[in-house]
């Protein structure tokens, strides 16, 4: 099993990966700046605190772990519409040269359907909509498509469309070629169950599938 380290771990598409990577067998390292206030427990969790800008907090994090998941979320608010978004990209920025020095190779990272050339898989309305609504985020998760591409590590990017809360089904389709892509519904789980496995399998290497129902 692996010692996974989880950044963006309390919400979200990250904590359903540390329950599943749990679930799974193996370690979890549990990272993120409220990570001290997770109610869960298990012997294999380590909660880490931490400010995922912060290099030096990242630094510590990487200590040995064998994968990297990325998971990192911002708060919803009406401002996303003209402010700026910068986390994801800042965030990669810290953590890309801590791993391509010292390790681990495997990263994971979340990003979404229009993230990158996969804005293509909209049609015109639904580009602009998304564009009004989560234009900054996007050019931001593009951004950091484009930092985790340039690097040597063994990265995968993930793309999930527009997420739900139900429950797990692992049957959901990974969209790598282009001409496949499209919107749709997945859950959250089902997220973490294709990055958990693509771990185990070390499957999707340089490859950024867009994950639907």
């Amino acid at each position: 099993m692996s010692k996974i380290l989880v950044i963006g771990a309390t919400k979200g598409i990250g904590l359903n990966v540390v329950e599943y990577g749990l679930e799974r067998g193996h370690e979890i390292r549990a990272f993120a700046r409220s990570a001290d206030a997770m109610t869960l427990t298990h012997d294999r969790l380590e909660r880490w605190p931490g400010d995922a800008l912060k290099s030096e907090e990242l630094a510590a994090a990487l200590d040995g772990v064998d994968a990297v998941v990325m998971c990192l979320g911002i708060e919803e608010s009406l401002s996303m519409i003209w402010k700026k978004v910068t986390l994801f990209s800042e965030a990669t920025k810290a953590l890309i040269p801590l791993m391509e020095a010292s390790g681990p190779k495997r990263l994971l990272v979340v990003t979404g359907i229009a993230a990158g050339d996969s804005i293509r898989a909209l049609s015109w309305i639904e580009r602009q909509g998304h564009a009004i609504l989560l234009g900054e985020p996007y050019k931001d998760k593009t951004r950091q498509e484009d930092l985790v591409k340039a690097s040597s590590l063994d990265w995968t990017i993930a793309r999930p469309v527009i997420l739900t809360k139900r429950p797990m089904t692992g049957q959901y389709k990974v969209l790598t070629e282009p001409r496949d892509w499209r919107m749709g519904l997945i859950s959250r789980k089902d997220v973490a169950h294709f990055l958990i496995h693509a771990i185990e399998d070390n499957a999707y290497v340089h490859q950024a599938p867009v994950l639907a129902r």
